[in-house]
């Protein structure tokens, strides 16, 4: 039997094997675990109205006012030059950078997987109906909504109106489209009113993988090309896409997991950057989603693994002890942020239950939930298991 800390030797070529079922589900009780959180924040969000990315501009921004704009989190104004090009500072914030129209796309995703969580736990129409305003004000209504496409995010002040990697900025919106789709699938949300969401989504996901931007993100070597397979499945699966969700099972398998994964299970692309704690947790997280949107019916991507044992399932056993205890920790500490880590995020719960680790589930239970901090909230994208394991 394969053990967290024993890996089989593997004939040559790539090993796929049969999903297993999830019989330790039943080890955790997310209605009961998550009732007063969720209902807590589902019951304040409904007294909140949508703004989309229409109600701030910035006057760096190149594009129109329904195209989404941000800036380079660690690009600086020149102290040599002020008003000329902004230099890099790798894992410096900069707090001055136009940052409206990402927290505006955060605050959905906060609200809206919330107030679905609360409609499958109360089945009260208020929260799918309200559900159902944020969504057609930011991919419907004419006045308010966004346009598909992100030609203007991570913008660079004096060198580039927008950049490939800026399409990590909506990782926020694919836990918008589980709550979309959970809520479609028990009849909360008509047919009718979501076929324009539909569209929008389709229309983005065919940008991602034709735009030279999108091209760009999809052949990034580190978490940045992982996020994108995780956008496009998660999009493209939404969409009715069923040809891009194929070509990113193919490039979990055959890209991701032989170039981001090491031998021993860590993440080498991230540990060499200035945030190597949170970067692998983050790259960890958006496999394990990847996973979770792409394993059935198709097959198990959970126990998938190359010749030599790289997969998942190593990488959640490299990461895990040092979630349970940061102090063990063998590399620099992340130049900030590092005590905000860790969080309770998907790569423990989804991978515990699939892979039937009960210590990765309950290291999982004790870690919090949710989090005031900015950054954290950028790069914490699974907020409500309830959506993604009812």
């Amino acid at each position: 039997m394969l053990t967290r800390r024993t890996f089989l030797a593997v004939p040559a070529g790539l090993l796929l094997v049969p999903r297993r079922v999830w019989a330790a589900q039943a080890a955790i009780d997310l209605a009961a675990l998550d009732r007063d959180r969720v209902l807590g924040q589902a019951r304040r969000y409904l007294d909140e109205a949508p703004i989309t990315i229409t109600a701030t501009s910035s006057p760096r921004s190149a594009g129109g006012p329904h195209d989404f704009f941000s800036e380079g989190d660690y690009w600086w104004p020149d102290p040599a030059h002020p008003d000329g090009p902004y230099v890099q500072r790798d894992g410096m914030t900069n707090p001055d950078n136009f940052v409206a129209h990402r927290q505006a796309l955060i605050r959905l995703s906060l609200q809206v997987p919330a107030l679905a969580a609360a409609w499958t736990l109360t089945r009260d129409a208020r929260y799918a109906d309200h559900v159902l305003r944020h969504l057609r004000a930011w991919f419907v209504d004419a006045d308010t909504r966004m346009n598909p496409n992100l030609l203007y995010a991570q913008a660079i002040h004096g060198r580039v109106t927008g950049r490939g990697i800026g399409i990590i900025d909506t990782i926020h919106l694919v836990e918008v489209v589980r709550a979309a789709r959970v809520l479609e699938a028990a009849g909360a949300i008509a047919p009718g009113p979501a076929q324009p969401i539909h569209d929008w989504f389709g229309q983005y996901v065919t940008w991602m993988t034709t735009h030279p931007y999108g091209i760009a993100e999809r052949d990034a070597k580190n978490n940045h090309g992982t996020c994108w397979v995780m956008q496009v499945a998660a999009f493209a699966q939404y969409a009715g896409r069923d040809d891009l969700v194929a070509a990113c099972r193919t490039r979990f398998t055959d890209v991701l997991v032989p170039t981001q994964i090491a031998p021993d299970g860590s993440f080498p692309l991230e540990i060499a950057r200035t945030k190597p704690y949170g970067y692998s947790l983050f790259n960890l997280d958006a496999m394990a989603t990847i996973c979770q949107i792409l394993s059935a019916p198709h097959g198990d991507l959970w126990t998938f693994e190359t010749p030599d044992g790289r997969g998942f399932r190593r990488a959640v056993a490299f990461m895990a002890p040092f979630i349970a205890d940061k102090r063990t920790w063998p590399h620099p500490p992340d130049v900030m942020y590092f005590d905000d880590w860790p969080m309770r995020g998907p790569a423990l719960l989804f991978g515990g239950l699939a892979l039937d680790e009960p210590q990765d589930l309950a290291i999982w239970r004790r870690l919090p939930a949710d989090s005031t901090v900015d950054e954290v909230n950028r790069n914490y994208f699974v907020r409500q298991p309830l959506l993604w394991l009812s």
